[in-house]
């Protein structure tokens, strides 16, 4: 079964004096393109977060963001107090005014709060680890309920590809009858007196130079392994990408040998359908 690469996962684990949020969106792309955005605090364990997403998300476009709230008890940031002092000093020197416009215009002065790095808390960590395996749980039934959807519409496209390459088939009997009264009207225009086993050798030269046989068995097998690929268990947008093009070429060589109107007209909606499940492809993981 089929996955796209679009997805959202969300989880959300609420610690005594904190709230750890985890959201994960998803997009097509050809490959990883992963951007995290992660607490400073937490930098260090980039790359273990990284590793983990890649290994569950494999492909896409994805945004990872992780929150962590505090809950009001406490605050990693502090009054610088000395400098603030200073500060106020200063501007006393400078401009009249009570201590308490003072202080309004010093804590907005440089260093005048400043920030603790706190040290990596791993039980928390281990928190927003299990937060991120929910979110990619949660992102990935997401992008297995999408791939269904996408299978539907894709099988119904190779199923219309299918009937189509039938009734290619079915009149191309009709198109091998009007090729050989083409040509035999074309020579009895000529007036001239004509080798019966000549024409006859000429004839087979250019039936089998518009003969199909070969391609509509190529391209109902090619289908036949379609449909087979995208229910398999190893599904992947690559895998189906490729088979796409051989089925492309196979209903493009019946185009440049039809050279019969009915025909063409079939192989058209044909590449029409398989234009479609291309665009289709393109987010399937």
């Amino acid at each position: 079964m089929i996955h796209s690469m679009t997805g959202f996962g969300k989880a959300v684990i609420q610690l005594p004096n904190k709230k750890i949020t985890v959201e994960i969106k998803s997009l097509n792309s050809k490959s990883l393109d992963l951007n995290a955005r992660i607490p400073s605090s937490y930098r260090e364990k980039d790359l273990v977060l990284r590793k983990k997403i890649a290994q569950a998300l494999e492909r896409g476009k994805v945004d990872y963001s992780l929150y962590i709230e505090l809950n009001g008890e406490e605050t990693s940031t502090q009054i610088n107090i000395p400098v603030v002092d200073e500060y106020i000093k200063q501007l006393s020197l400078v401009v009249n005014g009570d201590r308490t416009e003072l202080l309004k215009m010093a804590i907005r002065m440089p260093d005048a709060l400043k920030t603790d790095r706190e040290e990596i808390d791993e039980e928390e960590f281990k928190h927003i680890l299990t937060a991120t395996d929910e979110a990619l749980l949660a992102i990935n039934l997401y992008r297995l309920d999408e791939g269904k959807v996408l299978a539907q519409d894709i099988q119904l496209r190779i199923t219309n590809i299918s009937q189509l390459l039938q009734q290619v088939i079915a009149i191309d009997p009709e198109r091998i009858a009007g090729v050989k009264e083409r040509l035999r009207k074309a020579v009895s225009e000529l007036k001239e007196q004509v080798d019966e086993n000549r024409f006859e050798q000429e004839l087979i030269y250019y039936l089998e130079k518009y003969d199909i046989t070969e391609e509509k068995v190529r391209l109902e097998n090619h289908l036949n392994y379609f449909t087979k690929a995208i229910n398999s268990e190893d599904s992947n947008g690559k895998k189906l990408g490729f088979i796409s093009q051989e089925i492309g070429r196979e209903i493009n060589t019946i185009g440049s040998k039809s050279n019969f109107a009915s025909m063409q007209q079939l192989v058209v909606q044909m590449k029409d359908e398989l234009e479609k499940i291309k665009e289709q492809l393109l987010n399937v993981l």
